[in-house]
């Protein structure tokens, strides 16, 4: 399969949606103001990032600023959950001290939504980056965390007696048996975390910042400008799409030895 067939493939889906729904608000079922067409959104679009004829107003050549805040916010989140997280599901995957004793409580703060955290952050933090980086770090945590602790448990036994029978350490065992078996696991708690990243930093820009993604999607529902919360929806689907390619990209360069074995399983 061409490389142009495979983009074709993927483009076949978003641009049906597209034209059906340009066909639909055009049809007058609805206001064009309640349900702007896709050719009125990527207009507005357009100005929001390049500025040419001030039709998203007060955002007019904005998006950058306003992608960076939100991309900035998610990044520090995120890579705090990703370090905290990683250790601590290889600590509680391996040593039974350290499951039996933090787990629990893992367990019980699981379940709380993120969002209803909110309050707090605000008066912990203040109307700032630190509340929405402290809910992105609450979002992709968990997902990061239990993923990695499934990784290091259902890590091959025979791999982990073989290497201590040539004499490893427990330090070398998890460095050189037990990381390397769990990685795959470890990715796809970091793809879910990554898009629960993005959510929880739009939720927190509606509310406890005054800048970014989620904030111009707010501001602009007030002043029912229907089109730019479109375009701020669309602007944070595509950056989460982007940023998931890239961690799809680092999984495909650190497990290429899987592939490698995919491979020949499917042509055995």
């Amino acid at each position: 399969m061409t490389a142009l067939s495979k983009s074709w493939e993927r483009a076949v889906v978003p641009l049906f949606i597209l034209a059906a729904w340009e066909v639909f608000s055009r049809s007058g079922f609805l206001p064009a103001a309640l349900l702007p067409a896709p050719s009125v959104v990527l207009h507005t679009w357009g100005d929001w990032i390049f500025g040419f004829d001030e039709t998203s107003q007060g955002n007019t050549g904005r998006w950058v600023a306003d992608a960076l805040s939100s991309a900035t916010r998610v990044a520090a989140g995120y890579g705090i959950a990703v370090v905290s997280g990683v250790l601590l599901g290889i600590a509680i995957g391996w040593w039974r001290w350290v499951e039996r004793t933090v787990e629990p409580t893992i367990q019980m703060l699981r379940p709380v939504p993120p969002v209803s955290w909110i309050p707090l952050a605000i008066i912990w933090f203040g109307i700032a980056n630190k509340p929405a980086i402290f809910l992105v770090f609450l979002g992709a945590f968990f997902p990061i965390l239990m993923n990695t602790i499934h990784g290091v448990k259902t890590a091959d036994r025979n791999l982990i007696r073989a290497a201590s029978m040539m004499g490893a350490t427990e330090q070398q065992l998890l460095r050189h048996v037990v990381f390397p078996a769990a990685l795959p696991s470890i990715f796809a708690g970091l793809r879910i975390g990554i898009g629960a990243a993005w959510m929880l930093t739009v939720t927190a820009e509606m509310v406890a910042v005054k800048s970014g993604l989620g904030y111009v999607l707010w501001d602009s529902y007030y002043f029912l400008r229907y089109d730019l919360v479109l375009a701020a929806m669309a602007s944070i689907g595509l950056l989460g799409y982007a940023t998931d390619a890239l961690i799809k990209v680092l999984m495909s360069a650190a497990l290429h030895w899987q592939h490698g074995s995919t491979l020949q399983s499917r042509e055995g």
